[in-house]
């Protein structure tokens, strides 16, 4: 029986949680991350009163980049990015008005992918080299990949980043259990889904020391995302769109 490469990396994840163990097994299944095999849908929720704490930490984004061997490079205009910052406004535009909290009005943002529940990515690429898990994650084969970019034009978020160059040169720390990219492919966040099957959080989430960074199933009345989105007040960037987005903002 044949089997083609985006079904293979698809199941993956089951497949690598059934080797971790029953422990592996047990936190997923405890609420707080997984719900039941196919009713998972995993979200973010990013608290920014909490995130703004510290403006000038970038442990979430130091520990991406460490866990998924995202090149530094130093010219922007080539720089490739799973996690950043960008400022309100840019973050949220049309979400301000003249009496935003002053909290709020110029300061970073964290932001990354997504993950949208309806992806103007996933529609645009030719070669099926993205596409969407049943749980909700936008994933990446870089096999697949041809660097046609149309994905980068489709994304609103600026979510995605192409390699100019052999991203290989400017890994700081080679992480030898994350695979590298090549020049000219597409890269982008992958909510750690790496992590998530042998039962562990994203790594922004687990490195983030003020807890500003909430993941979980949606999908699980008794998560902590689900619980923070039904009782608190949220954002999400360009909800105009109709792309559905998975991260949460609590304001």
């Amino acid at each position: 029986m044949s089997i083609d490469r985006r079904t293979f990396l698809g199941t993956a994840g089951l497949t690598a949680l059934a080797v971790a163990g029953p422990a592996a097994l047990a936190r997923l299944a405890s609420g707080s991350q997984a719900g039941a095999a196919g009713a998972t849908r995993w979200a973010m929720v990013i608290d920014l009163r909490k995130c703004l704490k510290d403006q000038g930490c970038t442990d979430c984004m130091a520990a991406c980049d460490k866990a998924h061997n995202v090149p530094q490079i130093p010219t922007r205009a080539h720089e490739v990015k799973w996690i950043w910052k960008e400022p309100f406004e840019g973050a949220f535009p049309g979400q301000t008005t003249p009496y935003t909290e002053e909290v709020f009005k110029g300061q970073p943002v964290l932001v990354l992918c997504n993950h949208c529940d309806n992806p103007p990515c996933v529609r645009v690429c030719p070669t099926k080299a993205t596409w969407k898990r049943p749980d909700g994650i936008t994933m990446m084969d870089w096999h697949r990949c041809i660097g046609c970019k149309y994905c980068i034009v489709a994304c609103p978020y600026g979510a995605r980043s192409f390699n100019f160059f052999d991203p290989r040169k400017y890994i700081k720390a080679l992480n030898p259990d994350f695979p590298t990219r090549s020049l000219g492919v597409v890269e982008k966040c992958n909510f750690c889904e790496e992590r998530l099957a042998v039962g562990k959080l994203p790594a922004c989430v687990e490195a983030c020391r003020e807890k500003a960074l909430v993941f979980g199933n949606l999908q699980d009345p008794k998560s902590e995302v689900r619980e923070l989105v039904r009782t608190r007040f949220t954002i999400r960037r360009k909800p105009e769109l109709g792309t559905d987005p998975r991260i949460y903002y609590l304001v």
